[in-house]
């Protein structure tokens, strides 16, 4: 795209995204994500109601008067959004390919965090790390993350998970958010040991974009080359037999049983997108159930 294009396509995810976080997904972010700790704010007279664990003994002793401590939640997070960029994301069969759904999926993150006074930064990889963006807060700072997320031109065609996570996990020393966007096609037994690492670290959320035809492929009766865009490997398939739908079928199966397996002892819950679904529904869905959990 020349710069024109560019420019365009980031004001057009700005608009669409600063509607849905004005109308939803600014409080359903704060809803789902707590801050670090809390702070002292003031001691005020005790009122009936108030939590008597939050009595001041020795300005009560003082004054002869039941006061109580106020905290304030230390609210200001640290927001790292990782965004794979190798080649299978270059790929959509529906409205829009996943790069464009990852930038999409990005700016509604980037800008809900904004809107609550946290920072975020970027990182963007592929079989290396093509692009590291310390987190900052302002709206200008978000914009130029859209426009590296529309633009940027990676060297590398592979994915490497397991590099990413342990580079993010070396930079960034405050606990913080890490929303993890990739189709997760790679083997899982290559990152396992770095995303355990990072789990424990961060608030790990697993954003894993999906395409139906890598699932399911209509019959048609026709034989087709085919390049994987990631190793360059040619094939010659044949649709007609039906055999192409099994493969595609297990192996999907596989990989989601090996990421649960991944997942399930930290109690991480992905948030799934496909390319031919609106991205706000599944990340709204995901912050209402988090917020659940979180009151109860």
């Amino acid at each position: 795209m020349d710069t024109a294009e560019i420019l365009k396509k980031v004001r057009q995810i700005e608009i669409q995204t600063n509607k849905l976080v004005s109308e939803t997904f600014a409080g359903e972010y704060l809803s789902a994500f707590k801050g670090q700790g809390i702070e002292f704010a003031e001691v005020r007279e005790y009122t009936p109601g108030d939590d008597i664990r939050s009595i001041d003994w020795n300005v009560t002793a003082r004054t002869g008067i039941p006061y109580i401590k106020k905290y304030n939640e230390e609210r200001e997070l640290t927001l790292m959004i990782a965004c794979d960029v190798s080649a299978s994301q270059r790929f959509g069969s529906a409205d829009k390919l996943k790069q464009e759904l990852a930038a999409e999926l990005s700016a509604l993150f980037a800008f809900s965090a904004i809107k609550n006074s946290d920072k975020v930064g970027l990182m963007l990889f592929s079989n290396q790390i093509e692009l590291f963006v310390p987190p900052k807060k302002g709206k200008k700072h978000v914009l130029r993350l859209i426009r590296e997320l529309v633009a940027f031109e990676p060297a590398g065609r592979g994915t490497d998970i397991g590099l990413c996570l342990e580079t993010l996990s070396k930079v960034i020393k405050r606990q913080g958010i890490l929303i993890l966007i990739s189709d997760f096609l790679a083997p899982v037994a290559s990152f396992s040991k770095p995303f355990k690492l990072a789990a424990k670290k961060f608030d790990l959320i697993p954003v894993v974009i999906q395409d139906k035809l890598e699932k399911f492929i209509p019959p048609v009766s026709a034989c087709i080359d085919v390049t994987d865009p990631e190793t360059g490997e040619e094939d010659f398939l044949c649709l007609s037999s039906g055999e192409l739908d099994v493969a595609l079928a297990e192996h999907a199966e596989h990989q989601n049983i090996n990421l649960r397996a991944l997942f399930n002892p930290y109690k991480i819950e992905p948030i799934y997108v496909r390319t031919d679904q609106a991205p706000a529904d599944p990340v709204i869905a995901f912050f209402k159930q988090r917020a659940k959990k979180i009151r109860k």
